[in-house]
């Protein structure tokens, strides 16, 4: 089977799970094609795994590259000739149904709705985009109950399929105190600094300017603590400008294992998620977690592997990263419950297993 897949970033969390999928499906033996843009840090990985990568720049919102971007998407279309188009996020979705309209068997994943980062007149007609451009999706992959009820509540009158997304648990072992003290030596950091993480592209959706507005809280009672920021993104720039102590900034990385082995606490404040990859890797090392009350999040952390926190909160989440920088015992005990939470229900294998009977299924 031949399926393109299409991406408007091989950045964060879509280029991993962009990675990991390509890599099944070409084990499998299927023929797998990549449109996206022609950097970002997961490139070498999708090519590394056997797939091949047809060069798509496209910018996130809808303008004036639209139609430069629709032209060259049905060049790519027209030279790959799939079975399958798969579309991730909102713009691929966007692009991809304008171009197939269906006429090739079309699954989107929104990895997160679109409607949710935009408000007023902009949300309104992204919104109504989305129902309209149901009658062009032969499903919807949701990676979450939520994001399904989310399409339910909004009128998008898809077939939602429900595959929660899960982490590789072999490259994503509980991390020990050997671990910590390494990886922490790896990255240069001080053996005994208590340490809060936060892994995600640095864009409002992820919320880090609100973890920075709980961080000198966070640094009056636990002296000396250290926020790693890893990630790159649009708000880099001005996260950095706030000069807040204590924050350091570790770019982009495609090895975020070793920061989770070397945190006490990761934190996943974001503004909206589908179901954040980074937190499942998080949870997937025995980290205790704490993030904010949407949904996605909600999904996964129950009260014994974390804390959730009111969205927009900073006292709140500046009290719970405290509480569990200065309790090392109820950290670890949280992130034990953490790991037995992906075991049971976040495992990548089995996701990825269901994802390709889906789309065989969508190809028949």
């Amino acid at each position: 089977m031949r399926v393109l897949h299409v991406a408007e970033t091989l950045d964060g969390g879509v280029g991993r799970y962009l990675s990991a999928l390509t890599r099944e499906q070409v084990a499998a033996g299927w023929d797998v094609a990549v449109a996206a843009p022609a950097d970002g840090p997961w490139r070498e990985a999708l090519l590394a795994g056997g797939a091949t990568h047809h060069v798509w720049d496209a910018r996130p919102q809808p303008g004036l590259s639209t139609a430069r971007e629709l032209s060259r998407l049905r060049d790519v279309v027209a030279a790959v000739e799939p079975g399958l188009v798969h579309l991730h996020s909102s713009k691929a979705g966007l692009a991809g149904r304008l171009v197939v309209r269906r006429r090739i068997p079309t699954l989107l994943q929104p990895h997160s709705w679109s409607f949710y980062a935009v408000t007023g007149a902009v949300r309104r007609a992204t919104l109504g985009w989305e129902r309209f451009a149901a009658r062009w999706t032969d499903a919807v992959l949701c990676v979450s109950r939520a994001e399904a009820q989310v399409a339910q509540r909004e009128h998008i009158r898809a077939r939602c399929v429900v595959v929660a997304n899960g982490v590789d648990l072999r490259a994503h072992p509980v991390a020990s105190t050997t671990d910590r003290l390494t990886a922490r030596a790896e990255l240069g950091l001080v053996a005994e600094v208590p340490l809060v993480v936060c892994v995600g592209r640095l864009h409002r959706q992820k919320g880090q300017h609100r973890l920075l507005d709980a961080w000198p809280a966070v640094r009056v009672a636990v002296p000396g603590a250290e926020l790693a920021l890893v990630g790159s993104g649009p708000d880099d720039e001005a996260l950095r400008a706030r000069r807040v102590d204590g924050v350091r900034f570790a770019g982009a990385s495609t090895e975020v294992g070793r920061w989770f082995a070397a945190a006490d606490v990761v934190a996943a404040p974001s503004r909206w998620e589908g179901m954040s990859l980074s937190l499942l890797e998080a949870m997937a090392a025995g980290r205790s977690v704490v993030v904010t009350d949407v949904p996605g999040m909600t999904e996964v952390v129950a009260p014994d592997v974390g804390a959730v926190v009111p969205l927009g909160d900073a006292d709140a989440l500046a009290g719970a990263l405290v509480r569990r920088l200065l309790d090392p015992a109820l950290a670890a005990a949280e992130g034990i419950a953490a790991r037995a939470v992906v075991v049971r229900d976040h495992d990548l294998s089995d996701h990825l297993a269901r994802v390709l009977a889906l789309c065989a299924e969508l190809v028949r």
